[in-house]
């Protein structure tokens, strides 16, 4: 399945990351509902119970009242007064029992009140004052038990409350990791295709092998990122397959002209046709400089041409002694007025020879030419962990940090003169590293205690083949 636009992508994820917050708040309000209604039902049950309560109290007031009136007056309409205060503490009795199911007080009040009803035959005072008694207590357990009603009830409303509450805040976990992982997937979505635009470009700049396939899970517009990446990679291929073949071609046919050139300049330096006079054989001179400079870029050019078309190093153990002698007799002339310092501390050495000896005769051939004339060399090969190490350094001008960047980069020469007065090709040090890498290593600049400038080589030790 083909995912839709980069924005449709990231308006969908911000949709289905919405639904479980909508969904929070849909019930958050259902819980705020529940509670207001919770809350009102309570609130009128208890205004209610309280003032069922004080028209009870205001009965058995007027019923005691009453009695008593008609104790000491016993008359008719006292009679007809306590009659009607009976039945207005009935009335309320028998509405705060029906707000009271549960309570026992009903029953006593009522057999106090069947008893009081027969006030017309009750002679003895005390009697009277004994059931009126009863009657005050029993409203005074009534009063207790309206009260322990209003607790229980706000007991369980208080434990509903905790409920929705523990319910709410599971929901809002739940419901906001739901969300949290909806994110994460969105942005998952779209980091996975991203990273493999990096990988892409990653791959681009150090060569290394063959694309992965196009994505088939991601938006469409990092997908014509990744084909149009693709199309640069093969673009770049046939850019590489061009310079190589016009490395090749034009180092070898210059070869030609320039056998013959060196041939002509010969013939006139032995002077085979004819002697030359002063200013014939200044211009042989530099004919003769110009024809040798050249040469020597064309064998730079074909050296490096060599090295692109050399895909794999073979590694066998090596005599560094023996090469490094070899290659400093080779730069014996050019070596005549210095001192090279060799520190050898290894045997055997497990490289590819020609590979470490173009390393050598490069770094060598750099010293010499960017080195402080009459100043020391050193060079040293040694083994640290699981690598080894060359290190090739000198003295003079210290290379600045941003040169160091591009050091390594194909026909890029330095800005110091150099003490052959050659213009060089800006390939050697590009040998260099390209060697490195083709052993698994690498090369880098490096700051020592005895000289201003080192290069370090440093190749593993064991490769797998």
């Amino acid at each position: 399945m083909r995912l839709g636009s980069l924005r449709q992508l990231t308006l969908g994820s911000f949709v289905l990351a919405l639904i479980p917050l909508i969904a929070l708040l849909w019930q958050s309000q259902n819980d705020l509902a529940k509670v207001g209604k919770m809350t009102s039902v309570e609130t009128r049950y208890v205004v209610n119970v309280v003032g069922l309560m004080q028209q009870l109290d205001e009965a058995a007031i007027d019923l005691e009242r009453a009695l008593r009136q008609y104790a000491i007056i016993q008359n008719e309409t006292v009679a007809d007064l306590s009659d009607n205060a009976i039945v207005q503490f009935i009335d309320a009795l028998r509405a705060i029992c029906e707000s009271l199911p549960q309570s026992s007080t009903c029953t006593t009040l009522k057999k106090d009140i069947t008893q009081l009803k027969t006030f017309r035959n009750i002679d003895d005072t005390m009697l009277l004052s004994a059931y009126l008694n009863s009657l005050g207590n029993n409203v005074s357990a009534m009063r207790q038990d309206v009260d322990t009603a209003i607790q229980q009830r706000l007991a369980i409303q208080q434990e509903d409350l905790n409920a929705m509450q523990a319910k709410q805040a599971w929901s809002t976990a739940m419901l906001v990791s739901v969300s949290l992982l909806l994110i994460l997937l969105g942005s998952q979505l779209i980091v996975n295709p991203v990273k493999k635009l990096k990988l892409i470009i990653r791959m681009l700049a150090r060569q290394q092998g063959e694309l992965p396939p196009l994505s088939t899970h991601a938006p469409s517009e990092l997908i014509g990122v990744e084909k149009d990446l693709h199309w640069l990679s093969d673009r770049l291929q046939q850019l590489e397959h061009i310079r190589t073949a016009l490395l090749r071609h034009a180092a070898h046919e210059l070869k030609t002209p320039l056998a013959s050139i060196k041939e002509g300049c010969s013939l006139l330096s032995e002077n085979v046709v004819g002697d030359l006079n002063a200013q014939q054989v200044e211009v042989l001179s530099l004919l003769t400089s110009s024809t040798q400079r050249l040469n020597t870029l064309v064998e730079k050019l074909l050296d490096y041409n060599l090295l692109l078309q050399q895909a794999q190093p073979t590694f066998t153990d090596v005599d560094p002694d023996q090469m490094v002698k070899d290659c400093l007799e080779d730069y014996a002339l050019a070596l005549q007025d210095r001192e090279v310092t060799v520190d050898i501390r290894t045997s055997s050495i497990w490289v590819d020879e020609e590979l470490y000896r173009r390393i050598l005769d490069n770094l060598i051939s750099n010293a010499v030419a960017h080195g402080a004339v009459g100043r020391p060399i050193n060079l040293s090969i040694y083994e640290t962990g699981a690598y080894t190490v060359l290190d090739v350094a000198n003295r003079g001008k210290r290379i600045k940090e941003e040169a160091v960047k591009r050091l390594f980069e194909p026909f890029t020469r330095g800005d110091d003169p150099r003490n052959d007065n050659v213009i060089g090709t800006g390939l050697g040090l590009s040998i260099v590293s390209d060697c490195a890498k083709l052993m698994h290593g690498e090369v880098s600049v490096v700051e020592v205690e005895n000289a201003d400038v080192c290069f370090r080589v440093t190749i593993p030790r064991e490769v797998k083949q």
